[in-house]
């Protein structure tokens, strides 16, 4: 896990439900850092750096691209 890049930032643990669900489409090696304490002490984000998606670097263009396609959605805006 070393090797795994951040590819964004959450503030919230409800922005990352749909795309969690995208990503193990996907079959994307993925974690979520800070996702337990941010669902423990919400109020923590600031302090923690918020929720960061972490992919292997492999898995990069394909989890930027799931981004932008829930970015690109009016209805559905995670990040």
């Amino acid at each position: 896990m070393e090797k795994f890049i951040t590819v964004a930032i959450f503030n919230y643990p409800h922005e990352i439900t749909i795309l969690k669900h995208r990503l193990e489409q996907e079959e994307i090696q993925f974690f979520f850092e800070n996702e337990t304490m941010m669902n423990i002490v919400p109020m923590y984000s600031q302090a923690l750096g918020g929720i960061k998606l972490k992919v292997h670097p492999e898995d990069e263009a394909m989890a930027r691209e799931i981004l932008n396609e829930l970015n690109g959605n009016e209805n559905l805006k995670i990040v």
